[in-house]
């Protein structure tokens, strides 16, 4: 069915929940006016609450048309046949997604998410890429904070690096430099069901940092080189980054997503480099916060891989630690939340480097709806055939593959892309 004759440009799904929210604030105040686009989900009058404080924040634009859904095969394949584009911010994906996806791939529909769960992206990769290749659906999962600002680092600096030096990228390293954000009982929920939904020798192989690149590295590179009271403690420093860093909260999901946007860049003449390493970490205010965090992370890892710890600590963190799915952070509570990152690229041979930071004034479920409501743009309304994911034509890609005008919709949106500061 061609996309020309499409009811909508735009369907988000899920705009009842609390990201899904947030994502329809941002189409409706900052899409073109005459966008032609839909809300929806199972509950009509919850879709109609949300029109009402969509309307309160637009008074004077046309205002989504209202579509009811359950996630079913048939009713999803009848939605998707309506619309050029679909978001979806139903998660767990690993539990809801798939069924979306596959009507998108299936029925050339472009298709946008909010997921970080990099074993159902993995299995998705394997079972519908292919699919959407032959259909022209370009698929991006993790548009939202996952793995948006770490894709976009990444790519900016792999550009900077071999436009400053002629020279591949050997590697980019990251870190959340600073930040103030809360969190929602729908992601605390998907890292507790990621343990009981997957093996861990599923987790173990989907989470490797290149299995879901299209192309391996000429050699594995590893871990940036530190001074020996870091290593000893299993730490780093990098100046650029701001001292100490420790365990990345998102790094190794971001890993993941960011190697995957070099193996389909890799033929192509913004190819970031045959060698090419990403690494993520998290600014730590010292050597023994820094161990502190890494300690704490790893252990909360353990006990919930290990069934008979996670049987007692899952319950109790749903009872005292974490909000219930579809509630989050206040909106008095996000007045003051902020995202900051830092990065710096290095050239293959010379070592030379580039830095660049990424700035937001929102924390992540905000930032969620900007990065989620940006690459709506540049696909609907945007230079998509500028970028790789429109030279590619379909498939599951990733927001790198949105390329520069991703990058200058962000910078307009909000989210401030800077190198060389």
């Amino acid at each position: 069915m061609a996309q020309e004759s499409r009811q909508y440009e735009l369907i988000l799904l899920g705009a009842t929940g609390y990201t899904g929210k947030l994502v329809a604030e941002w189409v409706s105040t900052h899409l073109p006016e005459d966008l032609k686009w839909a809300i929806a989900g199972r509950n009509t009058k919850k879709l109609q609450a949300v029109i009402e404080e969509l309307t309160k924040l637009s008074p004077n634009r046309k205002q989504p048309d209202v579509e009811t859904c359950e996630i079913e095969p048939s009713q999803l394949n009848t939605l998707v046949k309506k619309t050029k584009l679909i978001i979806t911010t139903v998660g767990p994906f690993m539990h809801y997604g798939e069924p979306v996806l596959a009507a998108c791939a299936h029925n050339g529909t472009h298709y946008l998410d909010s997921t970080g769960e990099v074993p159902w992206y993995y299995d998705m990769v394997a079972k519908y890429d292919a699919v959407a290749k032959q259909n022209n659906s370009i698929i991006i999962p993790e548009a939202g904070l996952d793995s948006v600002p770490a894709d976009m680092m990444a790519y900016v600096l792999a550009r900077a690096v071999r436009t400053k030096h002629n020279a591949a990228c050997e590697r980019v390293i990251m870190s959340l430099y600073a930040f103030k954000s809360g969190i929602s009982g729908g992601t605390s929920q998907t890292m507790l069901d990621l343990f009981s939904n997957y093996s861990l020798a599923h987790l173990g192989k989907s989470m490797h940092p290149y299995s879901l690149s299209p192309v391996k590295p000429a050699y594995a590179v590893g871990a940036p080189a530190s001074g020996l009271p870091h290593s000893l403690l299993g730490l780093v420093s990098v100046p650029e980054l701001g001292g100490t860093q420790t365990t990345g909260l998102m790094a190794s999901v971001d890993t993941c997503i960011v190697h995957r946007s070099a193996g389909l860049y890799a033929s192509t003449s913004d190819a970031y480099g045959p060698r090419f390493r990403f690494n993520e970490y998290m600014r730590a205010s010292s050597l023994l916060g820094g161990l502190g965090v890494k300690l704490g992370l790893g252990l909360v890892g353990l006990l919930l891989a290990l069934p008979p710890t996670r049987w007692i600590l899952a319950p109790l963190m749903k009872a005292f630690l974490i909000p219930k799915p579809g509630e989050g952070p206040s909106r008095e509570s996000m007045k003051n939340d902020f995202m900051s990152y830092r990065g710096v690229g290095i050239a293959e041979g010379s070592g030379e480097r580039v830095t660049a930071r990424i700035d937001c004034a929102h924390g992540g479920y905000v930032a969620t709806g900007i990065t989620l409501a940006a690459a709506a743009n540049v696909i609907l309304r945007g230079r998509l055939g500028e970028t790789e994911a429109g030279r590619l034509g379909g498939g599951i890609l990733t927001p790198a593959t949105l390329g520069e005008p991703y990058v200058e919709t962000l910078n307009d949106f909000g989210i401030k892309i800077t190198v060389n500061v």
